[in-house]
């Protein structure tokens, strides 16, 4: 198919979803909640505890009560244990404690961390969470060759993160993440938006979403809160061909049916000029006025057949060129991106899994267009996976503490095919297994140690050991 009729049936969708999204508000209303309920029971309890005071005649201990009076002081008892529940509700509204239970699944049905669901907690007006993480890296002298290496190794801290919402009223929320990186905007660190956006509450089932979103893909993208993901670093597939964090503007919908949810938005696309024999990374926009001349469409669909057990996949279809040409002729650059994943955690064990593959149109062209000769390909076909386990070592002695030995096994190949006339570079097909620890004292604070073997066809891998130590409130 022509390039540009290939690019024409790829911006034709959108128009449609937007149509979808100007519709949304004619649906039914979310279930509200009735302010003055709390208060009229208040009122009703004082009333019926005024006159059951009234009538009650205490009488000398030496005669027994009456019937009646030993029926009287059992609902006066009721009565002033459902006015101290009642008060104590009250305490919980004034003190700003969270209103509504959201589960760690909910949350994620809504493609949050824990402690980025924090603003789904309230009824109404501000909140603030927040996590953040320190990670050390320790090199081997040597590498898988047996050749001397000298790389310095590091304590960094990595991430500090503040969660800043607003829930407006029943049907309108505001959520934000605001990042900090490496300690400091002064000696290379950086302070980015990783997301904000406006959700508007069609139902208990429908959500319409706009802003700067994570990109629903994979097992980190969204969950990628410290005390979350297992390894003091994140897996290597979910950084190159899924690049975490990964987030774009746009717009589109959260939802569930049953035991099914599932997101579809619309963002910019990446921006191909960026990509690089080692993966997508490059690419992400990251909102900073992004390119839009090609956009993208990723939907997501989860099974969770029960608490703690979800299986599904996710795909993403776009252009990224963003107005680069070659040869006189703009370059689409159509990115496709599946992945596959699975998580399950039950009695004691954490079991995950992802496989990933992305494919690129117009590759020979991009790598012309930005002066890629030999192994410096960008990959026509790129992909990687891993499969990762876990067992909560005290999971039948405490509820409240985690020890949990774990270990992953991961490939990732970003240059799996690349245009005639290149050379795959064998130093991008890599294989990584890693072996470690992990030890949650509470539920909101970590403490990760492993080793990690890096191997690679260039025989140029270098194992390193990690620890990590990551919060979240």
């Amino acid at each position: 198919m022509h390039r540009k009729t290939r690019s024409r049936l790829r911006n034709r969708w959108w128009k449609y979803f937007v149509a979808g999204l100007l519709l949304s508000p004619l649906l039914p209303p979310a279930m509200g909640t009735d302010k003055q309920d709390l208060k009229a029971q208040i009122e009703e309890l004082k009333r019926r505890l005024e006159k059951l005071e009234k009538e009650r005649t205490p009488e000398p201990e030496a005669f027994p009560k009456s019937e009646k009076e030993a029926s009287r002081d059992q609902e006066l008892a009721e009565v002033r244990r459902q006015v101290d529940i009642l008060a104590f509700e009250v305490e919980r509204l004034r003190s700003g404690e969270p209103e509504i239970e959201v589960t760690d699944d909910q949350a994620r049905s809504k493609g949050l961390g824990p402690a980025a669901a924090t603003i789904y907690r309230k009824r109404q007006g501000v909140s603030i969470a927040g996590y953040g993480e320190m990670l050390y890296n320790n090199f081997s002298g040597r590498d898988e060759s047996g050749d001397s290496v000298s790389k310095t190794s590091e304590l960094d801290f990595l991430r500090a993160i503040l969660y800043a919402g607003y829930r407006f009223n029943d049907r309108f929320v505001f959520n934000s993440e605001i990042e900090i990186e490496h300690g400091s905007t002064s000696l290379g660190g950086s302070t980015s938006v990783e997301f904000a956006y406006l959700d508007f509450l069609v139902n208990d089932h429908l959500t319409v979403r706009g802003g700067l979103l994570l990109v629903p893909m994979g097992l980190v993208n969204e969950l990628h809160e410290p005390t979350v993901f297992v390894g003091a670093n994140r897996p290597e597939t979910e950084r190159r061909i899924l690049p975490s964090t990964w987030r774009e503007n746009g717009f589109g919908f959260v939802g569930s049916a049953g035991m099914v949810d599932y997101r579809v938005y619309v963002v910019n696309g990446l921006l191909g000029s960026k990509f690089s024999s080692n993966g997508l990374r490059g690419g992400r926009q990251k909102g900073y006025k992004a390119k839009a001349s090609h956009l993208a469409v990723v939907a997501r669909v989860d099974l969770n057949p029960t608490p703690g057990v979800f299986f599904g996949g996710s795909i993403y279809n776009g252009g990224s060129g963003q107005g680069l040409t070659f040869d006189g002729q703009d370059l689409d650059v159509g990115t496709r991106i599946g992945e596959l994943h699975a998580q399950i955690q039950m009695e004691g064990f954490d079991l995950r899994g992802l496989y990933a593959r992305a494919s690129l149109d117009d590759v020979a062209e991009l790598n012309q267009a930005l002066g890629y000769t030999g192994k410096n390909s960008v990959g026509g076909t790129q992909q990687g996976g891993y499969l990762q386990f876990g067992y909560n070592l005290l999971s039948r002695v405490r509820e409240d503490v985690r020890l949990m030995p774990y270990y992953r096994a991961e490939t990732l190949d970003t240059q799996a095919q690349v245009p005639a006339g290149y050379l795959r570079n064998p130093a991008r097909d890599r294989s990584f297994h890693t072996l470690g620890l992990e030890l949650k004292p509470i539920s909101n604070i970590v403490l990760k140690a492993d080793y990690q073997w890096n191997r690679n066809r260039a025989k140029i891998g270098l194992d390193q050991f990690n620890m990590a130590l990551g919060y979240n409130f």
